[in-house]
């Protein structure tokens, strides 16, 4: 006897159909097999099947059962086809009508009483079956709510075995997720906790952090120990443009994947921001792995990447970061196949000026030698420091700012003129693949709004002056695009370009590595 189930595996952030077919033969020794390039996990759902089916009150067929998971030539991963395979095997007996499973894409992992656990990488699953135009999609109680964000596609969560054996018989009727809330519902309000106000004096680095925020830089924060550095970062999620539906599901299915996404948590709302230990490995940051799964990189993917104490993170672990900060996201290359994940994010650095810290500080006097701060800038290569647009000095805050009742501008308030500047810049560059200044070209802004003889001046003093690499004068152009895109100005002015250039703190220092 023969049936098939149709189900789906993840292959990077995306889902493949799988075909999960099921022959029984006779046979004296019965058996259980499973082809098809399965894991471990996988293999160990035979055991699994077998005492689910038992302890649900089914009979298990005591013959040669051979599961193969079609295409055989992709690697399968995971406990997510313990109930196709159940399911399949009671249909190959006819526990269940083999014509009621049919059009059914199926998802689950199943405990040995036959409950139906939640499973990872449930949402591009849906949006797989939306794509194939299956009958429904039948997955666990746990993940109804993540398979509901996909529209016009019937979702049918169970919580046990025989819950959808029964619905699925004589008189039945499969249970259907509702989705509980639209699109608009899931973003009107989330934003972040911390607010830009809480942060005392700085001016200089809020004024930075906005403009990184308005063109997508990244940006860079040197400043002594306890001057601030991390709690600006942490408010930088907070000033960003609010998300779109789209790129909240984007970054859902990142975290579906993973498995970071709570229970019954829905869409992911709020922007990412993610801040790994400097012990992190290259695998934990940019993804890899056997069968590579995303890593920091691609979980900060449309949020803040914020790196702590620079250069403590291992010089190569930091080399990887080259790929996804230039092209947005970030390829892995295995013998058996090679996939590619998002990763657009914001960086953000903070870093020490010296082992001590307290290089250039007007109180504190540093206890290091030339040598020794040359060395510790020496940890970060110069073509990581390029990609970095915005190097700001972050000084420590006296008494008197410190005790300001005053409170700054709010993050609600930045965060207006920032989507401002960036619905221009997604008008401007409409059609194209570029959605912010910091990713798209400097030649589509150039070509229309050239900069005046008196800027290029500028910048030409600039160049020769500070030696700025080629992309540090492209960096340079696009910071002064985003300044002009903040005020509403079609036209970038001289101030426009002073004001980025002032923003290479290590070029202007003489430091750069």
């Amino acid at each position: 006897m023969l049936s098939t189930v149709l189900s789906a595996g993840i292959v990077g952030i995306d889902a493949q159909p799988v075909s999960v077919e099921i022959d029984l033969a006779n046979s004296q020794l019965p058996g259980f097999q499973i082809v098809g390039l399965p894991d471990a996990a996988v293999k160990e759902s035979r055991e699994r099947v077998r005492a689910a089916i038992k302890n649900s009150g089914f009979a298990f067929p005591m013959r040669q059962i051979t599961v193969n998971l079609a295409p055989a030539d992709v690697r399968k991963v995971g406990p997510a086809y313990d109930l196709p395979i159940a399911l399949g095997i009671l249909a190959a007996t006819h526990q269940v009508k083999p014509e009621r499973v049919e059009g059914y894409s199926v998802l689950g992992e199943l405990s040995l009483d036959g409950q139906v656990r939640r499973v990872n990488g449930v949402l591009p699953v849906a949006i797989q079956c939306k794509r194939d135009k299956a009958k429904g999609f039948i997955c666990p109680q746990g993940n109804g709510s993540e398979a509901a964000l996909v529209q016009d596609l019937a979702v049918h969560p169970v919580e046990t075995l025989g819950q959808l054996v029964d619905s699925l018989g004589e008189g039945g009727a499969l249970p259907v997720q509702a989705a509980t809330r639209s699109a608009d519902e899931w973003l009107s309000t989330e934003f972040a906790d911390l607010d830009l106000s809480e942060v005392k004096g700085q001016e200089h680095a809020k004024r930075a952090l906005e403009i990184a925020a308005a063109g997508g830089h990244n940006i860079l924060l040197v400043g002594p120990p306890g001057s601030g550095k991390s709690m600006l970062a942490k408010r930088l999620p907070g000033i960003l443009p609010p998300l779109s539906f789209e790129e909240a599901l984007e970054i859902t299915k990142i975290y579906s994947i993973v498995g970071l996404l709570p229970e019954n948590a829905g869409v992911i709302s709020k922007r990412p921001f993610r801040s790994p230990h400097h012990t992190i490995s290259a695998a934990g940051l940019i993804g890899g792995g056997s069968y590579p799964t995303p890593g920091e990189v691609s979980l900060a993917h449309l949020g803040v990447l914020f790196l702590d104490e620079l250069p403590e993170f291992r010089r190569d672990v930091l080399e990887v970061l080259r790929q996804p900060m230039e092209d947005g996201r970030v390829t892995i290359a295995r013998a058996s196949s090679t996939v590619t994940f998002p990763a657009q994010f914001a960086l953000v650095a903070a870093m020490n000026p010296c082992p001590c810290g307290f290089y250039g500080d007007a109180l504190r006097q540093c206890t290091c030698t030339p040598q020794q701060v040359a060395t510790y800038l020496k940890r970060i290569s110069g073509p990581l420091m390029d990609r970095i647009d915005l190097h700001v000095t972050v000084p420590r805050v006296g008494y008197e700012k410190l005790r300001q009742v005053r409170e700054g501008e709010t993050s609600a308030a930045v965060r207006g003129r920032v989507t401002a500047a960036r619905q221009r810049q997604l008008a401007r560059y409409r059609g194209t693949a570029y959605s912010c200044n910091a990713v798209a070209p400097a030649r589509l802004f150039e070509s229309e709004t050239p900069l005046p003889a008196e800027s290029q001046a500028l910048l030409k003093r600039a160049v020769d002056t500070l030696g700025l690499s080629a992309r540090a004068y492209t960096r340079v152009l696009k910071i002064a695009r985003t300044i002009a895109d903040l005020d509403g100005r079609a036209e970038i002015g001289t101030a426009d370009v002073a004001e980025a250039i002032q923003y290479r703190t290590l070029d202007r220092m003489g430091l750069a590595v």
